[in-house]
């Protein structure tokens, strides 16, 4: 069966409690092919997260590919695409850093930023002169909570799918909370961690006694120590600047694992919780419904392009799925979940008609991209902090 608008309607309508797709992968290499996960800062240094899962009456040793963090970016970058291609509405704030002196410029969008809408980055922003924060349209964001989140579905729905602390605002950490409504993490199953080896033969055959080398302003060296930076003073083997050899060794990494799955869930109590009151429209309930599922159709489509997208996860781990991919809904306690299927084609057709209803029902959504300018702190900060990526000296003015 094909997922249509009208069957998230309904189970938002009804008590049904999620949206479920669950797929298998294996390596791209096939079974038994060592796969990278990320490694994390532990208290021994960089680690990988593993633990004991109990599945189907077992404990079965699992380490993470995929964190829930990592997979609610890909799916918002997955939007910014499709918004950036012009196929899918979307509201979207940029803070924009070209036409301003930095080394590198760049701009950074609500579907980018770590907090989105929240995020200090926008907060340190301006629109039209005055800080965003204090702005008629930044002002909306300080009257947030569950039985109003109207202004969050006009200005960036998406920090209601993937979650929100206002905790950059006026009020610190008791700003307001809006908890994920869809989770997805990809695991491997029955992880056995394996060896890795490194080490390298200069074919120049370049020996550490010949330094010390010094690193120079420009990323450059020279084995003339007054030719050197004032923090690069203190000098270093050639192998620090790829000259020499690296004494081959083994260590820990990677991993084996019997498969991956990816699992990934839409609450739909958690869009329930939202209320979206607004000046005047259609009913209370059928504004509330109409909002529910086109966060519900935008966290479906988000979830299906990165299925689309395939499982590149970083170098040497790439996954390749085993099973179709299918969404459940997960109804009425006792019955057997009903199965969908949902293409992305598909899935772009029903966000539309979800955003094209919950317009007509009278609630607000930016329809144009909202461009905020860097204060000028902000800028400053940035320039520094470029400035000190490329090893440049920053000004005399600016270090004050």
């Amino acid at each position: 069966m094909i997922l249509e608008l009208n069957h998230i309607k309904e189970a938002l309508a009804g008590n049904a409690a999620a949206f479920r797709c669950v797929t298998e992968f294996q390596p791209a290499g096939g079974p038994g092919d060592k796969i990278f996960p990320p490694t994390y800062q532990g208290s021994q240094g960089s680690t990988y997260a593993t633990e004991a899962r109990h599945i189907n009456g077992e404990n079965v040793d699992c380490v993470l590919l995929d964190s829930v963090q990592s997979q609610a970016n890909r799916m918002e970058l997955a939007l910014l695409e499709e918004w950036e291609s012009g196929r899918a509405p979307l509201p979207v704030i940029t803070v924009d850093f070209t036409g301003i002196d930095l080394p590198q410029p760049f701009k950074v969008t609500s579907l980018e930023a770590p907090h989105r809408i929240a995020d200090a980055l926008l907060r340190d922003s301006e629109l039209d002169g005055m800080t965003f924060r204090q702005s008629e349209t930044g002002k909306k964001l300080d009257t947030l909570s569950l039985s109003n989140a109207t202004a969050l579905f006009e200005l960036c729905p998406t920090a209601l799918v993937f979650g929100l602390w206002d905790s950059t605002g006026p009020r610190g950490g008791l700003g307001v909370k809006f908890q994920r409504a869809l989770v997805s993490e990809i695991v491997g199953y029955h992880a056995q961690q394996g060896k890795k080896t490194q080490g390298r033969i200069d074919p120049a055959r370049i020996r550490k006694d010949a330094g010390p080398v010094y690193r120079t302003r420009d990323g450059g060296w020279t084995l003339e120590q007054s030719e050197a930076g004032e923090r690069n003073s203190k000098g270093v083997r050639p192998s620090e600047v790829n000259h020499g050899n690296i004494v081959p060794s083994i260590a820990d990494g990677g991993f084996t694992i019997s498969k991956a799955v990816q699992t990934t869930v839409l609450s739909l109590p958690a869009l329930r919780r939202l209320r979206f009151p607004i000046g005047e429209g259609g009913p209370v309930s059928q504004v509330d419904l109409a909002a529910r599922t086109a966060l519900a159709a935008q966290a479906l489509f988000a979830a299906t392009l990165v299925r689309e997208q395939g499982a590149d996860l970083r170098s040497r781990c790439l996954l390749f799925a085993t099973t179709p991919v299918a969404w459940e809904l997960l109804d009425r306690p006792g019955d057997e979940p009903r199965k969908f299927d949902f293409p992305v084609e598909q899935a772009l057709k029903v966000y539309r008609q979800s955003v094209d209803e919950a317009r007509k029902a009278g609630l607000p959504w930016l329809e144009q991209e909202l461009v905020l300018k860097p204060s000028h702190q902000l800028q400053k900060l940035v320039r520094l902090s470029q400035k000190l990526d490329l090893d440049v000296k920053p000004d005399a003015e600016e270090e004050q």
